[in-house]
């Protein structure tokens, strides 16, 4: 398994990103995959999961009606839009296979939301 994250970055607040996950060694399409965060200092977090379906979404109280996970099934990708970042999505964030990050993770991607 191997899952590589891009995308982050420095945002001011108010602002957005993307950040992109490609997956490899296993049979992306039909797999649950998420979205996980950890900031500094701080225990792991999950963010987001997605169903194998594409459609089938959870997300965190604390980026509900912010971020959308998505996936391409075809590209093996996966994806999170983040939009109306807040100093406290300040994070890596990683994507994993498997619902709530259970299994494995990618290297991750650092996001630093500030003015």
């Amino acid at each position: 398994v191997q899952l590589v994250e891009s995308g982050g970055g420095l945002v001011q607040p108010g602002g957005s990103l993307r950040l992109s996950c490609k997956a490899s060694g296993f049979t992306f399409s039909n797999t649950e995959m998420s979205w996980v965060r950890q900031a500094p200092g701080k225990a792991q977090e999950w963010v987001a999961d997605i169903y194998g379906n594409g459609w089938l979404t959870y997300y965190a109280d604390s980026v509900k009606g912010r971020f959308r996970i998505s996936r391409d099934d075809a590209e093996n990708m996966l994806y999170l839009q983040m939009n109306s970042l807040k100093p406290e999505d300040t994070a890596v964030y990683y994507c994993a296979r498997g619902l709530q990050g259970i299994y494995e993770r990618g290297q991750g991607t650092q996001v630093t939301v500030s003015s």
